[in-house]
């Protein structure tokens, strides 16, 4: 089965660091860990776990859409945090998003000590199939 990489222009470039946004392989896309991010790699919401977890959920449906599919189309997330606090506020955010795309995937949600960055608070991937 062929693999189809992605990297669209309207995330942050990840070449300098070895991996892709995204991977199609026949009906599914694999979306790497999404962080808070914008287009030119500079983290948004510093500090404040909505604003990261706004800016993720931006991350995730331009890289999906780039893949030909959408938000709606979620079968699994996997949910990094880095403090028990950040539950609620990143479920809330999170439900929100979901409700307006019609659907509630799964998630399993791990709290960490740490991320890539340490200003990163939260980093969220993804499995979704083709629209």
């Amino acid at each position: 089965m062929a693999v189809e990489i992605f990297n669209p222009d309207t995330v942050h470039d990840t070449g300098e660091k070895g991996y892709s946004h995204a991977a199609r392989m026949g009906d599914l896309i694999f979306l790497a860990g999404q962080v808070a991010l914008d287009r030119d790699g500079n983290i948004v919401g510093k500090g404040d776990i909505e604003a990261q977890s706004e800016q993720i959920f931006r991350n995730m449906e331009s890289v999906l859409v780039a893949a030909g599919s959408s938000l709606s189309r979620v079968g699994k997330l996997t949910t990094f945090i880095t403090d028990e606090a950040y539950i609620v506020p990143s479920r809330k955010v999170r439900n929100r998003v979901f409700a307006e795309a019609g659907i509630r995937p799964p998630n399993t949600l791990l709290i960490i000590s740490g991320l890539a960055d340490p200003d990163f608070l939260i980093e969220i991937e993804a499995v979704a199939s083709v629209a």
